[in-house]
């Protein structure tokens, strides 16, 4: 049975001995009911995973000592970040899960013409905060070394700039019909290290700003003969790159 993972911050785990308070301390003892003996893992979000033996429990700290440290092997070598278009709030939460467990490295939430959210005062911190966790309980479940990281969200025209400063930038389209992420892929020189995925909306995007982000450098791909949902379509490409890359070896 695997051990329960948990992001810590990195100040508790500067020597052997840890402390752990806060809200944690109400999870392993009163939901978890973790007592002195049991091995967790904590992690600080350097790639570093550290095993703790709990030596204490009490109802406001928890106390033990690492038994081992060692790297985590839940990051891929391919770093996918991705641009999704805002989509109807279980939606967006859900990518944000799914795209995490798969082993994406970033989202960055876009607003582009046919979102329904039209707007960046749209996006309250409230709502940041709750995508956090999302991507803490993600990161945790699926054995990854690192949080995901999640920008905040910025228009479709500022994305395309941003993107275009590193990395090669795919953006699949309906009416693209014979450049694959195989395809692309297979013709570089050498594998891609960092890929910038954008995804749009319910709607799609519009040819307008198709030919926008082909002049900041995008390649639009094809996913197949059929038209994948907004929240399907981002995992299915990421999923394509990672198997392509040899990261799900």
């Amino acid at each position: 049975m695997s051990m329960h993972r948990f992001f810590v911050p990195a100040s508790w785990l500067e020597k052997e001995k840890v402390t752990i308070t806060g809200p944690l301390v109400h999870r392993l003892r009163n939901v978890l009911r973790l007592k002195a003996g049991a091995h967790i893992v904590l992690l600080d979000n350097s790639g570093w995973e550290h095993e703790m033996e709990i030596t204490s429990v009490s109802s406001q700290r928890i106390e033990g000592q690492v038994v081992h440290k060692g790297l985590a092997t839940g990051e891929p070598r391919t770093k996918i970040t991705l641009y999704q278009a805002l989509l109807k709030l279980d939606k967006f939460e859900w990518v944000l899960q799914k795209g995490t467990e798969l082993g994406l490295v970033g989202f960055v939430p876009i607003i582009s013409e046919r979102c329904i959210i039209g707007s960046l005062e749209d996006i309250s911190k409230t709502k940041m905060e709750r995508w956090w966790r999302i991507l803490m309980e993600a990161a945790e479940q699926s054995c990854r070394g690192r949080l995901p990281s999640l920008r905040a969200a910025m228009l479709f025209p500022s994305a395309c700039e941003e993107a275009a400063r590193g990395g090669l930038t795919l953006i699949p389209w309906e009416q693209e019909r014979e450049q694959s992420v195989s395809s692309i892929l297979r013709a570089a020189e050498q594998p891609p290290f960092s890929i910038n995925l954008f995804i749009g909306p319910e709607g799609g995007f519009t040819s307008e700003e198709m030919a926008q982000a082909q002049l900041y450098g995008a390649v639009p791909i094809t996913l197949g003969p059929r038209i994948l949902r907004a929240e399907t379509a981002g995992l299915v490409a990421a999923t394509a790159i990672l198997y392509e890359l040899g990261d799900l070896e």
